[in-house]
């Protein structure tokens, strides 16, 4: 791990703590908590809801994994983890035929419709999961930030992060995760153009070096590029964080801020891991990533880089919150809709997450594989309900689900060497390739079951 200035990383996070308190609003109606409207029952426009989609995608996790995977496979890896940021153009279409074909008002409106209890059911059982493995992923790079795990440090660090994202989600919901995320966009923005910035004049960067660092085809990082394009089409769909900002806004602001999004999203993550592919050029044996960027670009850097990833997981856990709350209380239905059950839900999902963090895997990568693996039963609801407007049997979806949800616990037990029957069945080693393997047989399965239980068309549009 590399030596950081605490005292000086201490002061940087309790003056952001207390310009999010300062800037969040403490909200007294459903729809501000819930839908992020003003006091005057105002939609938020496009500069706010790209700056949120952006913010809340670049998440810290994100941010050290496109920056690990560049460093160990090269331009392959960060191109790999920047494909999944295409999410906003399959999310935005996803929102759009949902809000402006089917006439729905939410996801699980529509699953509702189409398939009952069970569409609700199982589409909530997924994104509970995406939405705990947020709050659990962030929290630990959080952790990673300020020492070793188990370190007083390390938990003390978790803790403040957590207290301080919960103390204004709860205050005023979503309505406080949107203007907050746009103050910290700004911020993230000027210390992502800095770290690029220092990167681009090193003496020893080379883009040349940088394009042709993944030279065999037959790399992990090509083949976990595979697995993205696979699973680029259903990932956005178990994002609740995506899908209630697709809810909010008229049409022209909705898509013009998914579009917007997505490229200054891909960017923002491609300079990352480009960061972590100049540095995997440059280990000289160092074997870890933010070694070797103090080495390379010293300690200021490295304080930058940390301040970065803490942002970054505040936005993503403030979001995760709302969009918890709204799960709970607005999807769910557990009680009546208003800011005060909202907040309880906050409270029960932060425990939830401290509980995952401290009790669950170090694994960054784990928790986007698996639960983007599980919302692979989603993409046959995606190409034959929502875009082909087709009725299917209920059963085909609860097929596809239980197909991806095993798939995923699957991936989860050979890649923590628990077992080891993908790779006895099929010769292939490397966790990624198993993956790829894993991904094409729950579509497989998922098309087939979803063609196999057509009915008649739903729709005529």
């Amino acid at each position: 791990m590399p030596t950081l200035p605490l005292p000086a990383l201490v002061g940087a996070l309790l003056a952001l703590a207390v310009l999010m308190l300062a800037v969040a609003p403490r909200v007294r109606t459903a729809e501000g908590f819930f839908r992020g409207w003003s006091e005057a029952g105002v939609a938020p426009g496009v500069f706010t809801l790209t700056l949120s989609q952006v913010t809340t995608w670049i998440f810290a996790r994100s941010l050290l994994n496109a920056g690990i995977l560049g460093y160990f496979y090269g331009i392959a890896g960060a191109l790999a983890y920047t494909a999944y940021y295409a999410s906003f153009l399959t999310g935005w279409l996803i929102v759009d035929r949902l809000r402006f074909r089917h006439g729905a008002d939410s996801v699980q409106a529509f699953l509702h419709e189409r398939f009952g209890r069970l569409g609700t059911g199982s589409y909530n059982l997924l994104v509970g999961l995406r939405l705990a493995s947020e709050v659990f992923a962030n929290l630990l790079v959080v952790g990673i930030v300020f020492g070793a795990a188990g370190s007083v440090s390390n938990t003390t660090a978790i803790l403040a992060v957590t207290a301080v994202t919960v103390a204004y989600s709860m205050s005023g919901g979503l309505r406080a995760s949107l203007r907050t995320d746009v103050v910290q966009m700004l911020l993230l923005g000027v210390l992502l153009a800095a770290l690029t910035g220092l990167m681009l004049g090193h003496a020893d960067f080379g883009l040349g070096a940088i394009v042709s660092s993944s030279p065999d085809p037959t790399s992990p990082g090509w083949i976990l590029l595979a697995v993205a394009a696979l699973q680029v089409l259903s990932y956005p769909l178990h994002d609740p964080v995506m899908m209630d900002r697709g809810f909010l806004a008229a049409r022209d602001v909705t898509r013009r801020s998914f579009l917007h999004a997505f490229w200054l999203s891909g960017l923002c993550i491609l300079a990352f891991g480009v960061l972590g592919v100049f540095a995997g050029l440059h280990a000289e044996g160092d074997g870890e990533l933010l070694v070797t960027l103090e080495r390379l670009l010293g300690t200021p850097a490295m304080l930058m880089l940390a301040l970065a990833l803490v942002i970054s997981a505040a936005s993503t856990l403030d979001s995760t919150f709302a969009s918890a709350a709204k799960l709970v209380v607005m999807d769910m239905g557990l009680g009546p809709a208003s800011p005060g059950r909202g907040r309880l839900a906050v409270a029960a999902f932060a425990l939830l997450g401290l509980a995952l963090t401290f009790t669950g895997s170090d694994d960054l990568y784990a928790a986007v594989a698996v639960s983007g693996t599980a919302a692979l039963g989603l993409a046959p609801v995606i190409v034959f309900s929502i875009l082909g407007g087709l009725s299917v049997a209920r059963w085909s979806l609860g097929a596809s689900f239980v197909t991806a949800f095993a798939g995923a616990a699957l991936y989860f037990l050979e890649s923590s060497g628990y077992t080891g029957v993908v790779g006895a069945l099929t010769g292939l080693e490397h966790d990624y390739a198993k993956l790829l393997a894993i991904t094409v047989a729950i579509l497989a399965f998922g098309f087939l079951s979803f063609a196999l239980g057509l009915r008649r068309p739903a729709t005529t549009g």
